[in-house]
């Protein structure tokens, strides 16, 4: 998926190019650690140097007669050696190298991805202060519920990313570890202190123990981290979607010159690009249940989770990155209508005022159960009957009996209900 949205760094991140750069970063720094330990020649290591290099469509044209990509890669980079290319992969096997090199690739996405998430967090909080006092009405159920203000719906957003920002933090820490420990993991054929200096080399930590491979819960977690960034996103374009409803209509996806809604309609003005949140979220999810799924291989290491890791890795850093821009993209340009929500927040005739007028009557003496038939009472003639809830209750002798009709009038100040607005951002930092 490419389009402007789809942040060139993080592609090159996944490209043949910089997968084969992370494999020989591994290769020579393996080395460095070899003529280190005198076991090859400072010459050999100049050599090397000097002579490593690779092309991706050789390394290909080679696979197509080894069917194995890292001896394919091996051979490539030899071929521009000589004969010091001996001492190359020496004592290694291919996961060594690829593990090590993916670690780095996954490592390099999450800071990405992070930027990402903290340029959404700061479009959010900007949202969050622009709109805190605007009074807009809160649903249960799809229902109207009570009063809030439509800053509250972005401070939710923001904590919630502040959360997903712990958790990439964490996965990225999960995964920067590296392995040379060598074909079953017991360092029968390279010594510890070589991965020890490899990886920190690297930036990576060694894994303390490990198989053939490095164990597949940390791509898991990786993945999975991902995965629930994705759902809070399509959670975040949910809001949007419904609030664009047409019979709703308080805020709405920006809508471009030229842009069209329908092939068919030329009114229409569709959620599309949060819909596409969405779709891709599901995609995210099902890449983090394949990720768990190649947690068990058969005892030290078998194939079954390269292939599928060539795909949902990549991808989901891909996608992830492109859901990041765009929501962010979408929240800086939200189209928002304050004069809508003042209105949904008297379509119900004053009915969401109703917990105000049942802890009233209870402050008056009446049990609770007393006061919730009373005032549901009152409620449902409100429905049935279009009137205003304040006239009902006035209107009403056995509200009377407990509240004056100043004490009901008082039930329905908006004020009441976002007076702890404040408090609630002072615990965001906001």
């Amino acid at each position: 998926m490419i389009d402007r949205y789809t942040l060139p760094r993080m592609g090159k991140i996944w490209d043949d190019q910089n997968r084969f750069q992370k494999m020989l970063d591994v290769e020579i720094a393996a080395c460095e650690a070899f003529a280190k330990k005198g076991l090859m020649p400072r010459g050999a290591l100049s050599d090397i140097k000097r002579g490593a290099r690779f092309n991706v469509d050789k390394i290909k044209e080679i696979e197509e007669q080894t069917k194995h990509d890292v001896i394919a890669f091996i051979k490539n980079i030899s071929e521009n050696v000589g004969e010091s290319a001996k001492y190359i992969h020496m004592g290694l096997t291919s996961s060594d190298v690829l593990d090590t090199g993916l670690s780095l690739q996954m490592r390099d996405a999450s800071d990405l991805l992070l930027e990402d998430l903290k340029r959404l967090q700061i479009a959010l909080a900007r949202k969050a202060k622009k709109y805190k006092n605007t009074a807009c009405v809160g649903r249960t159920h799809g229902v109207h519920a009570e009063p809030m203000t439509f800053g509250l719906k972005f401070a939710l957003f923001y904590a919630e990313t502040q959360r997903n920002i712990v958790r990439m933090k964490s996965a990225r820490e999960v995964i920067s570890y590296g392995k040379l420990s060598g074909a079953v993991g017991t360092f029968a054929n390279v010594d510890p202190s070589v991965e020890e200096y490899v990886c920190r080399k690297l930036r990576l930590n060694p894994a303390p123990v490990s198989t053939q491979v490095l164990q597949r819960d940390r791509h898991a977690q990786f993945l999975t981290t991902i995965a629930i960034i994705g759902s809070s996103l399509e959670k975040f374009a949910t809001e949007i979607r419904g609030l664009q409803k047409t019979e709703v209509r308080e805020a709405e996806e920006p809508f471009s010159e030229g842009q069209k809604g329908s092939s068919a309609m030329p009114h229409k003005r569709n959620p599309v690009t949060c819909e596409r949140i969405a779709g891709l979220a599901r995609v995210l999810r099902g890449n983090a249940h394949a990720s768990m799924e190649n947690i068990a291989l058969w005892h030290e290491r078998d194939i079954s989770h390269s292939s599928v890791e060539r795909v949902i890795i990549p991808d989901s850093c891909i996608l992830l990155d492109y859901m990041l821009n765009i929501f962010t993209d979408v929240v800086m340009h939200l189209l928002v209508y304050p004069e809508n929500m003042l209105e949904n927040l008297n379509r119900t005739k004053g009915l969401i005022f109703s917990q105000r007028v049942l802890l009233a009557l209870i402050g008056k003496g009446l049990s609770r159960l007393e006061a919730y038939d009373l005032v549901q009472r009152c409620a449902m003639m409100v429905w049935r009957e279009n009137v205003d809830f304040k006239a009902v209750l006035t209107g009403d002798i056995d509200v009377a009996k407990y509240l004056t009709a100043e004490e009901v009038g008082a039930c329905f100040d908006l004020g009441y209900y976002t007076r702890n607005v404040e408090r609630i951002y002072k615990r965001l930092g906001l």
